[in-house]
């Protein structure tokens, strides 16, 4: 249940944080607080889209997915049930590979770095760690056994 609760926690500070950046691309948050101008650089290139949609976006829908998910399994009839933790370890190397591209792209590509976006990396990757070891240290349940039925002449 512990970690459960660390990942919807994380993701809802994931959530707020991708909001911030989407609100930027927008144009509704103001300027960037960042203070090394590393932030208007990779939110201003041509990478801060994918697909035609702000990156910062799915951000945002990534991080609520993340986050309902842990909530869901927060629920009594989910918490003896493995199911909820593969999904958030789906979701969240979903998650992880996408940052990692962007984090390449930061670094080798743009040649800038944003800190929110490093602290967005941060958050996933310790999502991530987290739906990990959950994985790991959740029992599996137990398959049942009902005999086949008898099929006698």
């Amino acid at each position: 249940m512990r970690h459960r609760q660390a990942i919807a926690a994380l993701a809802l500070v994931g959530w707020f944080l991708a909001l911030y950046l989407w609100l930027y691309q927008l144009g509704v948050g103001g300027p960037l607080k960042c203070g090394t101008g590393g932030c208007e650089i990779v939110q201003t290139s041509r990478w801060a889209a994918f697909l035609g949609i702000p990156v910062a976006f799915y951000g945002v829908v990534g991080y609520a997915a993340i986050l309902t998910a842990a909530l869901v399994a927060l629920q009594p009839a989910w918490l003896g049930r493995r199911s909820p933790i593969l999904l958030l370890a789906a979701l969240a190397t979903g998650g992880v590979l996408f940052t990692g591209w962007l984090t390449y792209l930061e670094l080798f590509v743009i040649h800038a770095i944003c800190r929110w976006c490093v602290t967005s990396a941060v958050i996933m990757a310790a999502i991530w760690i987290v739906a990990l070891h959950a994985l790991r240290t959740t029992p599996h349940a137990p398959l049942s056994r009902t005999p086949a039925p008898r099929t006698d002449p």
